[in-house]
């Protein structure tokens, strides 16, 4: 009976006429909240990973010093390499930041979505397990903030550290919205730009991610720094309630931006780049030699 009047309901038609044009306006509204990307200043690169019989070619952006410490930028959802571009052009002397396009989006290939955090961290792994390049540090926003963990999980012996920006790691804090359900089901999902479409089946499967995750955050021992706004209002400051508890076993530092939002590599360059050059002070010195990008 639930269902007869649900599909009898005007209201739910016009939802469902309408929720392309909602998604489609919601995309725009954040793509223009960032900003113009020359992308003649920096130069793609592309890194190979094969996992779990998939072939990706990581697309990734480089800027600043080429023998310098490393530093490895991941996106949220939806997004790109480019979102951290003001953060590759004021790269400090003595830096070498990489920025990535994560499988599913930008210029990476293939085009479909992967869902699962640690694959995501697994086709980062060429560019982590470089050891004439030292350690590098990993930086995630928002949903690259678990790809960043889980990479420590993987990686933690050739990682320097981890930074999470904004990120979301509390499963409890995650919710599902019918409408996204609806958004991922044809002939809906067909209308939407693959990026977007591609960030939703992301954001469907979250939770359950996250939750696959957790049991691994307390065998991080390496530095983990988190920078959280206090009116985020897409992935809560509440977040990081959770993380200092589930990073534990390595005495995880909080950075608080009060009234700080979401849209941290826009915003918050300052504090950022203050973590990363902290965070990279403590590491042993390391004889860096120029290698050829992969």
């Amino acid at each position: 009976m639930r269902v007869r009047r649900l599909l009898g309901s005007k209201k739910f038609w016009c939802c469902l006429v309408l929720l392309p044009f909602l998604l489609i306006g919601c995309a725009s509204a954040y793509i223009s909240m960032q900003p113009r990307f020359d992308h003649d200043e920096f130069a793609w690169r592309r890194s190979v990973a094969t996992m779990a019989g998939q072939m990706y070619q990581l697309s990734y952006l480089e800027g600043g010093d080429p023998t310098g410490q490393r530093v490895i930028f991941v996106h949220g959802t939806p997004g790109d390499a480019s979102n951290w571009y003001d953060m590759l052009k004021h790269a400090p002397k003595g830096y070498q930041f990489i920025a990535v396009d994560r499988p599913g989006f930008g210029q990476t290939r293939p085009e479909n979505a992967q869902p699962s955090i640690m694959e995501q961290a697994r086709a980062l792994g060429p560019l982590i397990t470089v050891p004439e390049r030292g350690k590098p540090i990993l930086v995630g926003h928002s949903l690259g903030g678990p790809v960043a963990a889980a990479a420590a999980t993987l990686y933690g012996d050739q990682l320097g550290g981890v930074i999470i920006a904004a990120g979301a790691l509390d499963p409890d804090l995650e919710e599902v919205m019918w409408v996204q359900h609806l958004g991922a089901t044809p002939p809906v999902s067909w209308l939407l730009q693959w990026e977007f479409r591609n960030a939703n089946f992301e954001l469907i499967a979250l939770e359950d991610e996250l939750r696959a995750l957790a049991p691994r955050l307390r065998d991080i021992h390496i530095p983990v720094t988190i920078v959280h706004g206090t009116a985020d209002e897409l992935v809560p400051y509440a977040n990081t309630d959770y993380m200092m508890r589930e990073f534990s076993g390595t005495a995880p530092k909080l950075v608080t931006l009060e009234g700080g939002n979401h849209f941290l590599p826009w915003n918050a360059r300052g504090p950022l780049l203050d973590a990363i050059t902290e965070m990279a002070s403590k590491l042993p010195a390391t004889r860096l030699v120029p290698v050829q990008s992969r």
